[in-house]
């Protein structure tokens, strides 16, 4: 209950601090001190959401800021009829920038982010954990006991089971829902590669405007020399430099807010009733078809609304609210107001009409301050662009590339120096091909309109799926969403002749690299699944597995989570021995955003126990970085030492000598927890093999053997022996063995999937990086096993 507009805990709190300031020598009593913590705790909160909500403004908002260079120039490129047609344009642009970046995006998308990352394959990533829609199946029930795991339960005959069914019914949904995310993430990229070309065009444009006798070539050729210089500094990363993009975006944002305003008080006040809707009706009736075309110029205004979400992970959503709706959205309202405004009285000068609207004695000062803008907004596209690839690589939709993370404290901080060197000459070739706005402009807000009709598809999904909202919400949701962003596609269309051809262009070759690299991904883990090797015939092998035993420890690399490899037979068909410690070792990839230390290693026993077979999991969210190093192998080999102990204090409750002959897959439900040296750690019954396989998950707090050896816990002489066995095997040497499997389409198959097989993901393969480059593998141990599969 509320006395005077102040909750009885806030009032009680004051009092307790008054009567503590009259007789500071008496101590604080809990309460009160519980209290005190409690509210300094929310004023540092609030405090460092107040300074988020300032740095989210260089990383996520200078795309969008940027848009007020080019948007009236991309609406009227053939000059102002009317000065009423302002008006109107003005009011759509108001509209635009509530309903979409303002009500969708940082109120209702930002909400449906995966634990804080952002962008199309992010949404992809929350439905494959609802519902089992991910084409390739390499997950386990294990995984589902990821605490980064997040999934909801509901009951199947509510809605959301019906529409969970309905996605998993057909392999035809699953993939189109695949091709959806393939086609907005490749639109993503086409817009990594147009933003920086438009910004920085526009920006250097104001050159012209103190210097008319300048060539065009001119401004050009600058433009050309800063996107060079751009992307030629990504390699040394935006951590050293980052600290300047939110001075310089939020200075920008002042600026052109200012000038609005100050150009509204000077030219025309009027233009301030375009908050009425009854304009945007008078623009479209006295306008036709000249005003629907129009629609794709006052589309750019909306811009860098998708980097906006694809770069959220930077930043709490609470804070990008407080920025856009306090700084951002204020002062674009602002600026363009003032832009009309100055338009209403110099109708001539729409061609230039940021830099003709701008105060003399501030002109030069604003044309740094919108170039370096301009820097920053593509500085963000890139980074969004270098953060999609990566989760499309994780999630095997993108040949293996080289990551290098350029930040300790941020992981988020990456550079793909193949895909960098790949934007820059597609974005030198659009500014230098093009030379103007309005063409580049055309071919950004086709890009812009579909990647937001790709991410409304996606969120009905959601939030049917996952948020389980009422049908009346949704409804609404995506009416409103389709009707403002299908009119403003059905415009852009008609501008394809125009420069909206380019990322169509650029996005069907990305789409075609994405989705045959996941076919051909997808088919040979298919080939892996239906030709692993049965455990009928590792047991007729016997504990020599027919070979000669050699000292070592055989890590044979698999992308197999269940089963043994038909490369494991492979090899020894065709080589006459074996280590005498075999461990298969599968690094997967989960559609989880990051997998914690304690919980990413799996390992568990292949055979009996005189067989020395194991098998190791290693599992990552698309956000993680997978490096194979010294680490990795200590974790992987303190992982068996632990393994063997634990299966030596659980022999008398397990059955794992009690194997099946058939290679059947049985699921036992519950796991058996188990307490060692105070900490927990699970050991799940799994009858991937046999009937009994133990997995142990490790907690990252792991011991050698020797401490082990050393703890009295080893009672069994059979485990000290084991225990023994693998640090000599281990001091004998590691090998890691990888297959070399080369995929060609059956003879039988169609003229496309031939074309896709053997030539595009042949080709794809020779140039992405080698398996063994990707997994960090030194070359000095490293044994490639070659075969050839049909598929």
């Amino acid at each position: 209950m509320a006395t005077g507009g102040k909750s009885n805990e806030e009032i009680d709190y004051k009092s307790r601090i008054g009567i503590l300031d009259q007789n500071l020598d008496q101590p604080m009593d809990a309460e009160a001190e519980k209290l005190t913590n409690k509210y300094e705790d929310e004023k540092f909160s609030r405090l460092l959401l107040m300074q988020l909500a300032f740095q989210s403004l260089g990383v996520v908002y200078g795309d969008l800021g940027t848009s007020p260079l080019y948007v009236f120039y991309n609406t009227f490129p053939n000059g102002i009829e009317d000065p009423e047609d302002l008006i109107g344009a003005l009011s759509l642009i108001i509209y635009s920038l509530t309903l979409i970046p303002l009500l969708k995006y940082v109120f209702i998308v930002c909400r449906a982010n995966d634990n804080g990352q952002g962008g199309t394959f992010a949404l992809y990533s929350l439905l494959c954990r609802h519902a089992n829609v991910k084409t390739i199946h390499n997950q386990d029930r294990t995984d589902e006991q990821l605490t980064t795991y997040s999934r909801a339960t509901f009951h199947e005959n509510s809605f959301a089971g019906k529409t969970k069914r309905w996605l998993e019914e057909h392999t035809f949904r699953k993939n189109a829902l695949l091709v959806l995310v393939l086609v907005g993430s490749s639109m993503v990229i086409g817009d990594g590669i147009l933003t920086p070309a438009i910004s920085v065009l526009s920006a250097v444009q104001g050159i012209k405007l103190e210097h008319p006798k300048m060539s065009s070539d001119v401004v050009v050729l600058v433009a050309v020399v800063i996107l060079v210089g751009l992307f030629s500094m990504q390699h040394h990363g935006v951590d050293r430099v980052s600290w300047l993009f939110a001075p310089i975006v939020l200075l920008w944002f002042l600026l052109i807010g200012g000038i609005g305003l100050f150009n509204i008080w000077k030219y025309d006040t009027g233009v301030l009733k375009a908050i009425s809707p009854v304009y945007i009706y008078r623009y479209f009736r006295r306008g036709g078809r000249d005003s629907w075309l129009s629609l794709g110029g006052i589309m750019l205004s909306i811009t860098g609304t998708e980097a906006l979400f694809a770069d959220l992970s930077h930043f709490p959503v609470p804070s990008i609210q407080i920025a856009f709706t306090t700084v951002v959205f204020p002062c674009l309202l602002l600026a363009y107001s003032g832009q009309a405004a100055y338009l209403t009285k110099n109708t001539s000068h729409v061609v230039d009409a940021f830099y003709s609207s701008i105060p003399d004695s501030i002109y030069w000062p604003v044309l740094l301050v919108a170039t370096a803008a301009a820097v920053v907004a593509s500085q963000a596209t890139i980074c969004a662009t270098f953060s999609l690839i990566k989760q499309a690589l994780a999630l095997g939709c993108f040949p293996r590339v080289k990551i290098v993370h350029t930040s300790k404290r941020f992981l988020s901080h990456i550079y793909i120096p193949d895909i960098n060197w790949i934007l820059m000459i597609l974005c030198v070739g659009v500014t230098a091909g093009f030379k103007n706005q309005s063409q580049i402009g055309n071919a950004s807000g086709t890009a812009v309109v579909i990647v937001m009709l790709v991410t409304t598809l996606l969120m009905i999904l959601v939030m049917l799926l996952i948020w389980r909202c009422h049908w009346v919400l949704v409804l609404i949701f995506t009416g409103l969403s389709l009707v403002v962003e299908g009119t403003y596609f059905s415009s852009v269309l008609c501008k394809v002749n125009q420069g909206g051809w380019v990322p169509l262009v650029i996005a069907l070759a990305f789409f075609i690299i994405m989705y045959v690299w996941h076919y051909g991904t997808k088919k040979r883990y298919e080939f892996e699944v239906h030709s692993k090797v049965s455990m009928a015939w590792i047991l007729g092998l016997g504990p020599s597995l027919g070979l000669v035993r050699v000292p070592g420890i055989g890590l044979v690399y698999t992308e197999l989570a269940r089963g043994v490899p038909r490369i494991f037979s492979h090899f020894i068909t065709n080589l006459p021995a074996i280590h005498s410690i075999v461990v298969f070792v599968c690094v997967k990839f989960l559609p989880v955003h990051t997998v914690p230390e304690g919980e990413r290693f799996l390992v568990k026993r292949i055979g009996p126990i005189n067989f020395r077979m194991f098998r190791c999991v290693v599992r990552y969210g698309y956000k993680d970085l997978h490096k194979r190093d010294e680490s990795f192998e200590k974790t992987l080999f303190e992982g068996l030492y632990t393994f063997v102990r634990i299966e030596s204090l659980m022999d008398g409750c397990s059955d794992s000598d009690d194997y099946s002959i058939c290679d059947q897959e049985t699921e036992q439900p519950n796991d058996v927890p188990l307490n060692h040296s105070s900490n927990t750690m699970p050991l799940n019954m799994d009858g991937t093999i046999s009937s009994g396989d133990s997995i142990v998950s490790l907690n990252g707090h792991l011991h050698n053997n020797t401490a082990i050896a050393s703890s009295g816990l080893l009672s069994n002489p059979a485990e000290v022996n084991e225990l023994e066995f693998l640090g000599v095997c281990r001091d004998a040497g590691v090998v890691h063995i990888l297959g070399n499997t080369e995929i060609l389409a059956r003879r039988d198959s169609k003229f496309y999937k031939k074309i896709a097989i053997d030539h595009i993901y042949a080709f794809l393969r020779k140039i992405c990086r080698q398996n063994s480059a990707a997994l960090n593998v030194p070359h000095e141990s490293l044994l490639n096993v070659g075969q050839i599969i049909h598929v």
